[in-house]
């Protein structure tokens, strides 16, 4: 079967996803025999980019579906290739191809979606290499490293018709869509206020020396779109994210998932108002975002989400590390980092109580949720076969990306930002010129 008419057949085929809703391995089978029952015929070829840490689970929880396999694994880091390869060959028998360029990745006919899953500077310039390669891309969140890159993604599937999918996968865990309906459907009344958390106790990272770059680093490519600087000891392969360049800190890191939730629950697109406080209290290192923050985000006089992040204390909030809490004029719903949720009355009172069938690990790095993940990438796939709409396309993924965003500008520029609610941009045009977009280095600037 020649390319084109293998892609023609993917997206004609009858054969539904939905019978895999439940993802990862069924208990009554192995890994392999799972991967060759019913819809395994015609599966969709991945190349997955950045395997050091949560994505070489999600390669092998893509690995684990029945109709969707790793075809090429791509990083800059030469061990983390050979390690993910191991893992992958646990759940398939295809053998898998190892690029230390992802680009040299898209060259090939055979892939069909890109997994993105490295640093945030890098989303959004893969993402669009990908789409203009022909590929449908799976994006991790956040989906960009500013605003202006979420609106070059839009743009981008207008042009290319592909599907792009942002990893905030509780979109499609099915109690907390359950959880999102009854906000909808008012069982807490009218709902006007959703307040969100993550705490963790995340250790101090130093101060790095400039060394040489090791041996089995392209840290050239590893920058790629950032303005080049030196290595240092204490930036790979997690503390960029605390770093400006090239992170985006704990709102965007954590912060977009329950964001996201309160923003869907509210059933609101772009703010009118947002601030925020907070700083780098905890130690004295080089981390450079916050580890404690408050974002106060406001949609008009009757509507308001808040995140509180808190890096180094992990204090729980509500029972929970992380979560959502939704409240209405007739009472409150918490959604937590689970697959659950608990309705309240007005006066606290617990009166319903859906709780999670499987099982979460919200401290993990890599993999808190790798069952229920598998819901998200099913609804991908389906969006391809089948025209399915998407659990998070890319808009929904920028318009929740850009609340955190906009609480990062807030408090960086130190002022209380004036939104354009028909699109999320900043009102005052010095703030919006300077934090919008970015610098990028010579010839990777990211463009449709």
């Amino acid at each position: 079967m020649n390319n084109n008419s293998r892609r023609d057949f993917i997206k004609k085929s009858l054969v539904t996803s939905a019978a895999f809703g439940l993802g990862g391995v069924l208990p009554a089978f192995s890994a392999k025999s799972y991967n060759n029952i019913i819809g395994a015929n015609e599966k969709l070829r991945v190349s997955m980019m950045g395997v050091n840490s949560r994505g070489k689970a999600l390669a092998q929880n893509f690995a684990a579906q029945p109709n969707s396999e790793i075809i090429h694994i791509c990083d800059v880091d030469s061990r983390a290739i050979e390690k993910c390869k191991a893992a992958v060959a646990k759940y398939q028998k295809t053998a898998v191809q190892g690029f230390g360029d992802f680009r040299k990745s898209l060259e090939s006919k055979d892939v069909d979606i890109l997994v993105v899953a490295a640093p945030d500077h890098w989303h959004a310039p893969a993402a669009l290499l990908g789409s203009q390669a022909g590929k449908h891309v799976y994006l991790e969140k956040p989906c960009g490293h500013n605003p202006n890159e979420g609106e070059l993604l839009i743009s981008a599937v207008n042009k290319y018709k592909n599907v792009i999918q942002m990893g905030n996968q509780r979109r499609s865990w099915p109690n907390v869509v359950k959880g999102i309906q009854e906000v909808h459907n008012g069982t807490i009344g009218k709902v006007y206020y959703a307040k969100t958390w993550y705490a963790n106790n995340r250790p101090p990272i130093g101060v790095g020396k400039k060394v040489a770059v090791p041996s089995w680093l392209d840290f050239e490519l590893w920058q790629g779109p950032a303005p080049r600087r030196d290595y240092q000891d204490n930036l790979l392969h997690y503390n960029w994210h605390w770093f400006w360049h090239w992170g985006t800190g704990e709102a965007l890191n954590n912060g977009t998932h329950m964001v996201d939730l309160a923003r869907w629950g509210l059933q609101v697109d772009y703010p009118t108002k947002v601030s925020s406080t907070g700083g780098r209290y905890a130690y004295n290192d080089d981390w450079e975002t916050p580890d404690t923050q408050m974002i106060n985000i406001e949609f008009g006089p009757d509507k308001m989400i808040t995140w509180e992040g808190r890096s180094c204390n992990a204090k729980a909030t509500e029972g929970s590390n992380v979560g959502v809490m939704f409240y209405g004029t007739n009472g409150s719903l918490q959604i937590d980092g689970a697959n659950s949720y608990k309705v309240f009355d007005v006066k606290g009172k617990l009166v319903k109580e859906e709780k999670d069938t499987g099982s979460t690990n919200t401290a993990s790095l890599t993999s808190p949720s790798q069952q229920l993940d598998g819901h998200h990438f099913q609804n991908m796939f389906s969006a391809i076969k089948n025209g399915t709409n998407l659990n998070s396309d890319i808009l929904s993924g920028h318009q929740s990306t850009l609340l955190v965003q906009l609480g990062n500008i807030a408090l960086r520029s130190g002022k209380t930002l004036d939104i354009n609610p028909s699109n999320g941009h900043i009102r005052d045009n010095h703030i919006m010129n300077t934090y919008w977009s970015r610098e990028y280095a010579k010839g990777w600037e990211p463009k449709i």
